[in-house]
């Protein structure tokens, strides 16, 4: 639906966003943006002080502590609640006692990170595919196009099977995961831009330019580049929690980061047989999974209506979109 609202926006030639001053004011009239905004740049702190917190813990994410879990009961950490103390704060991890608040925090660096340089490929490459299909001929279009659909059709756990089989061993999973997420997932951000770029270059700007000898390239960059920075940047900003989610699913079902490696789609798919035993194990990932996934996806709607005043909000949270709606 994300996808469709967006080429459907882009069909229309809109004008311009008007400068950061009046994004930010708009922004700030969207209190659950604001909100937002304020827990994915906590989470991104955590991800980046992921050393310092686990060193002002005392503990890392990789040092087993068998004395900590029950051997007789097959590993269910000591204690209440997993395990919690004064030296674990979160616990630890069933049948290897690892710190459990250790591997959080180092887990969001991994799964912000993948998600992050899985959303600048797609960027990347979706913004030169679609500009070179919509300034292109009918030939090159119709290339592009069908290159496009192809990579509609193919899956992102069809494409990880086949890399986890020629790629060697030794290398690092989370960039296999980011390239191979970036290398599928570009095909929406390609749509949207050459719908845009189709709609733009019948503007009187931009045949003049061609008339008076810019090359393609220039055309891009002066004319049509400022023009697609609304719409590339509001997929982006949904399209990030989206990657998250598909790390930790590629994570779940053992294609995706493997151990030691803390991520917390791979921490989500050891809790799976400790759900009942060790719960902590399970609900603290999959709480700050579901936290973060719901927080980028409020900021990217609060970023899409402020950057296009005119579209209507679609998540009704807050009085900014109360606001909006009697404007």
């Amino acid at each position: 639906m994300t996808e469709a609202l967006l080429v459907k926006e882009a069909g229309a030639v809109a004008a311009p966003a008007s400068g950061a001053h009046p994004f930010w004011r708009r922004l700030r009239t969207r209190r659950s943006a604001l909100v937002a905004a304020v827990v994915v740049a906590l989470l991104v702190l955590t991800a980046l002080a992921a050393p310092l917190l686990a060193g002002i813990e005392g503990q890392n994410p990789t040092t087993y502590h068998p004395d900590l879990v029950d051997s007789a009961t097959g590993g269910v950490p000591l204690g209440s609640f997993g395990g919690i103390s004064a030296e674990h704060w979160l616990g630890v991890e069933p049948l290897t006692g690892r710190d459990l608040f250790a591997r959080v925090v180092y887990g969001a660096r991994v799964s912000l990170g993948v998600a992050l340089g899985a959303t600048l490929l797609q960027v990347v490459i979706g913004v030169l595919t679609g500009l070179a299909a919509g300034l292109g001929n009918r030939f090159a279009d119709q290339v592009f196009s069908r290159i496009t659909d192809v990579m509609v059709a193919l899956p992102v756990m069809v494409a990880a099977l086949g890399a986890l089989a020629v790629v060697p061993a030794g290398f690092p999973r989370p960039v296999l995961i980011a390239l191979l997420v970036g290398l599928v997932g570009w095909t929406h951000i390609s749509k949207i831009v050459r719908a845009k770029t189709l709609a733009l270059k019948s503007l009187d700007h931009v045949a003049a330019a061609r008339l008076s000898g810019w090359g393609s390239w220039q055309i891009a960059r002066r004319e049509l580049l400022p023009a697609l920075a609304a719409p590339v940047i509001t997929y982006a900003v949904l399209l990030f929690p989206a990657n998250i989610v598909v790390e930790a699913a590629l994570s779940f079902l053992g294609v995706g980061i493997k151990p030691p490696t803390p991520s917390w789609g791979q921490m989500l798919s050891d809790a799976d047989t400790w759900y009942q035993a060790a719960p902590t194990y399970l609900l603290i990932p999959a709480g700050l999974l579901f936290v973060t996934v719901l927080a980028l996806t409020v900021l990217g709607e609060g970023v899409r209506t402020a950057l296009d005043p005119r579209a209507a909000s679609r998540l009704r949270i807050g009085t900014g979109a109360r606001k909006e709606a009697g404007a």
